[in-house]
């Protein structure tokens, strides 16, 4: 979190939250149960260019800022928690290393067991009373469905963001 303090950290950070605030209005629907979500990319790159809490400020925010900009139904912080979290995996897992299809995939199954299938369903259960195994079962296919498609897009852009920062 000292990195904050640090003019450069701070301005990147602050561009790579406007990107996922406005990268999640963007979704491309394939069908009727899947879409294609975007806002992940720059909180991934957050967790890779500077760490776990970094990512979170950004995860985090970037939430808080989606909701103030265009509320879709109420606000409830478990969203924001969860999207917190996302950063801390992220950086816990992209951190300080070189970009591999490996750790993205860790990275990718991480986020879907911690978030997509426990945080999640049960926000979705607390703030609309369904049931949390109809809710996790619709989750777990379309993860399955998107985890190859969302490692092979995280992948490409944590491989350019590491040869723009000048690491290798």
């Amino acid at each position: 979190m000292a990195k904050l303090t640090d003019t450069k950290v701070l301005a990147m950070s602050a561009m790579l939250l406007a990107l996922a605030t406005l990268m999640g209005f963007l979704k491309v629907p394939v069908n009727q149960f899947i879409e294609l979500r975007f806002a992940y990319l720059p909180i991934a790159s957050a967790g890779f260019l500077f760490g776990p809490g970094v990512g979170a400020v950004v995860g985090a925010l970037s939430d808080i800022m989606g909701y103030l900009v265009k509320p879709t139904g109420p606000y409830f912080p478990g969203f924001t928690l969860s999207s917190a979290i996302a950063g801390v995996i992220y950086g816990f897992w992209l951190y300080g290393k070189p970009a591999s299809f490996k750790r993205v995939l860790g990275a990718l199954i991480t986020h879907a067991v911690i978030i997509s299938f426990l945080l999640n369903p049960l926000w979705l259960c607390l703030l609309y009373g369904r049931g949390f195994v109809a809710v996790l079962t619709a989750r777990v296919v379309k993860t399955l469905i998107m985890l190859p498609i969302e490692a092979v897009m995280l992948y490409t852009v944590l491989k350019q963001t590491e040869r723009a920062a000048g690491r290798r």
